[in-house]
């Protein structure tokens, strides 16, 4: 959120510097998620539990989160995480966010394991990871809005774990909202951002003794 305030602290060169590389990085991720939407290549890649489970075939934990049931679902997730990487990017450099993204891709291939999903296709997951990491690292900050964006996720979390997601997502990606994905990936992204945050908090609460 704190990309919409001054930054006094950050030169003109840095922004340029930061706006120009991670323009280049979502260039690249756009474009696999181009690639991975052809038949052929999804069909190797889909999140599928018997694959899975029944032939061992464990990259698609990972990938499985690459793929979409359509093209609209594909632009759809592709706009949503370029917003949100430009709301966020204050937090992370390029090598961080790779390491992000695929932390969260695989605790969401796995944790939707335990539901009743048998076929999952979709960044959806990984975006409500991510913008719930982003939302602890500005409350960390003290960024203005962190709270407000922390609370906006977990409200929209809480009430598709209630009343389902969206039926006019759902019309339009041709398939049920995986709000178990959302789930997973919303917690997933709000405890990476902690852990540290309280190792932090614990290391300086209890000081090594020489």
């Amino acid at each position: 959120m704190q990309a919409f305030f001054a930054l006094p602290h950050c030169s003109q060169y840095l922004l340029i510097e930061v706006t120009l590389s991670f323009r280049t990085y979502l260039i690249f991720a756009i474009s696999l998620l181009f690639i991975t939407q052809w038949p052929t290549v999804q069909n190797w890649l889909a999140w599928d539990r018997s694959a899975i489970l029944n032939h061992g075939e464990v990259w698609r934990l990972l990938t499985g989160n690459l793929t979409h049931t359509n093209w609209p679902h594909m632009i759809m997730n592709s706009l949503a995480l370029a917003i949100i990487t430009f709301i966020f990017r204050w937090h992370f450099s390029a090598r961080q966010f790779t390491f992000l993204l695929l932390t969260l891709s695989i605790a969401v291939g796995l944790a939707i394991i335990i539901t009743d999903i048998q076929w999952y296709a979709g960044l959806s997951g990984v975006l409500h990871g991510l913008f719930g990491w982003g939302a602890i690292k500005d409350i960390e900050g003290k960024y203005k809005g962190g709270w407000l964006l922390l609370f906006g996720l977990a409200g929209k979390i809480g009430w598709e774990q209630i009343f389902g997601g969206s039926v006019s997502s759902a019309a339009l990606i041709g398939a049920r909202v995986a709000t178990e994905a959302h789930l997973a990936g919303g917690i997933a992204g709000i405890a990476i951002a902690l852990l540290p945050l309280l190792y932090r908090k614990w290391k300086q609460s209890n000081p090594v003794k020489n």
